[in-house]
């Protein structure tokens, strides 16, 4: 124990026997979505995507299928695909927090199981499923039929690592320590540094290759936003800026941050990821904390970009990619 586990597989290292389990992605946001149509590249395989009904997932998707993903068929979906997952034993899963997975997992217990990035949440779920934390979304007080599921769900997942039928389809840094802790309960890593996503990227410029991000802090109240407006006008007084929405940012935040002068708001409502990854002049990148700092440094390596988080924190977190 203690190495990440090998399973017989081709010269590419998938394992043969395991990809005739019919396989379904079930995914609720577009960073999910990417890493399905990674995943499928990846292992060669066209899978069916039943995704969460929203606009963004919708237009992700639309462009995922035009840039050629390996998806067989895209099912949008409110609540739990119950036909389609019980029709698939293997579930490539974004959530794993998500109260209706577990509630799946526990009842149509799937044989394979990979998990998909969710974010900052990967590490997260990693230490929930090695002991490291609860079994609960961080920042969440679960409670009623979420909470009754969990040790069955918990069990289940648990009792499939050992077969060696879980995974973790990531573009994360999980870390030694927990790399060790996953092997040790069965659990395999298979990195992607989003190589489908930047070999078929369309074009990208941005004026002045200046781009800020934009953020869901004061959505969830992290952040108040007439704070939130003073940070994006300073660094739009610094030069004019790309102001790209996060998808969860509403209308009047965007109109608010529109007036400001300097910023041009982007009409693009696809993830940065796949905006940016056919960046075609090296880029400065501009962004609160968030897991864009761990996701495009992969997809902009070797531009020349520089990814910036002009905070409390800037001086440890600025980033070139030349």
């Amino acid at each position: 124990m203690g190495a990440i586990a090998v399973h017989r597989g081709d010269a590419t290292g998938v394992d043969v026997e395991k990809t005739r389990i019919p396989a379904i992605a079930w995914v609720e946001s577009p960073l999910q979505l990417i890493g399905a149509a990674e995943w499928a590249s990846a292992h060669r395989r066209r899978i069916p995507i039943a995704g969460r009904l929203t606009p963004q997932m919708s237009e992700t998707a639309d462009e995922l299928v035009a840039r050629g993903a390996m998806f067989s068929a895209c099912e949008p979906y409110l609540g739990i695909p119950w036909k389609l997952l019980s029709q698939h034993r293997h579930w490539l899963v974004g959530d794993g927090f998500s109260g209706q997975f577990r509630l799946a997992a526990a009842l149509l217990r799937p044989r394979r199981i990979t998990f998909l990035d969710d974010g900052a949440n990967t590490l997260a779920y990693a230490d929930a499923l090695t002991g490291r934390r609860a079994y609960a979304r961080p920042g969440v007080s679960e409670r009623g039929m979420t909470t009754r599921v969990v040790p069955f769900a918990h069990d289940q997942i648990l009792g499939r690592a050992l077969a060696g039928d879980v995974e973790f389809f990531t573009a994360f840094e999980l870390g030694q320590q927990r790399n060790r802790e996953l092997a040790d309960l069965g659990i395999r890593i298979l990195p992607h540094r989003f190589e489908w996503t930047r070999r078929t990227a369309r074009p990208f410029a941005a004026p002045g290759g200046r781009i800020i991000l934009g953020s869901a802090r004061p959505v969830d109240n992290r952040m108040p936003l007439p704070e939130y407006l003073r940070w994006v006008e300073a660094q739009a007084s610094v030069a004019p800026a790309l102001y790209l929405p996060h998808r969860r940012e509403p209308a009047e935040h965007t109109l608010l941050v529109a007036a400001i002068d300097g910023i041009t708001v982007s009409e693009a409502h696809l993830p940065v990821e796949l905006l940016v990854a056919g960046a075609t002049e090296p880029l400065d990148v501009i962004t609160l904390a968030s897991s864009t700092t761990t996701t495009l440094p992969l997809v902009l390596e070797g531009t020349g970009s520089v990814i910036r988080r002009p905070d409390a924190d800037a001086a440890r977190h600025d980033r070139s990619l030349g």
